[in-house]
């Protein structure tokens, strides 16, 4: 527990601006900064440049690095000219920290998916911070080490930082996360924005399968982890793991593991 709280998450917050801000900190804060652009855009000094950010942008700056984040008129893919930034910024402090920091080489700068996986870890600090009675400060402790481990294992499936490579890890998250419903490849498509043969190639470029395989092996780890771990009768399972018929499903699953489902569930109960 000591280890643990000598881990602290200082402060979160949401911020939406629609009017001209701008700070500058040239011998940066004394802690750590996370910041996710959220919406609009905005500029900050990123290796000794001022850039611009966009949504999806998650910066990382350490104790004593130069800091500066410029909000003013830029213009929106549709060409208009506005004032418009959100996000979510978190500083930390602790030994844990320093020692994840200096584990490996890390960007200023680095694209993640605007998605529940991230956007809710975001959301439950700024809500545990906000509480009056913070009477489990750990709790914020360990939500912002699983968040910091998700970087880390972005950064490690995503070692390039293209377009191209960002929109392939986008379209993997939304398979993973939806897998359990039914979706079609132009819905893949449609979350990045991006045509189906696009898609399609960008993802069998990226990953050497194409999407609906993938697709087919998340959906038949789900169900083998619910056939062993839940007492679902084996056509729920069917359902519930996206799959639009149980025939369809016993022929890859028998394919996939060498059995039936019937025959690898009572393979895998627990011995009396």
């Amino acid at each position: 527990m000591q280890e643990v709280l000598s881990t602290r998450v200082l402060s979160t917050n949401f911020s939406f601006h629609r009017k001209p801000f701008v700070m500058t900190m040239p011998d940066g804060f004394e802690h750590y900064l996370l910041r996710l652009q959220t919406d609009g855009r905005c500029r900050a000094v990123i290796d000794g440049k001022l850039s611009l950010l966009q949504p999806g942008d998650l910066l990382l700056y350490k104790p004593g690095q130069p800091y500066e984040l410029r909000i003013e008129d830029e213009l929106n893919p549709q060409g208009d000219s506005l004032v418009e930034s959100g996000d979510y910024n978190i500083f930390f402090k602790g030994d844990w920290v320093d020692d994840w920091y200096q584990a490996r080489k890390r960007p200023t700068r680095m694209r993640i998916p605007l998605d529940d996986r991230y956007l809710g870890l975001f959301r439950q600090l700024v809500l545990e911070q906000r509480r009056l009675s913070n009477t489990y400060p750990e709790i914020s402790v360990y939500m912002l080490r699983i968040l910091c481990l998700e970087i880390d294992r972005l950064l490690s499936e995503q070692p390039s930082t293209t377009p191209k490579a960002y929109l392939a890890h986008r379209m993997k998250n939304y398979i993973e996360e939806n897998a359990s419903s039914m979706f079609k490849l132009e819905d893949v498509a449609s979350h990045v924005d991006i045509s189906v043969s696009r898609a399609v190639h960008l993802f069998k470029e990226a990953f050497g399968t194409t999407i609906m395989q993938y697709t087919l092996e998340v959906r038949l780890d789900m169900a083998r982890e619910r056939i062993i771990f839940s007492p679902m009768s084996l056509e729920d399972v069917a359902e519930t793991s996206g799959f639009a018929s149980y025939t369809y499903f016993h022929r890859v699953f028998r394919s996939r593991f060498g059995v039936s489902p019937k025959q690898f569930r009572q393979d895998h109960m627990p011995s009396s």
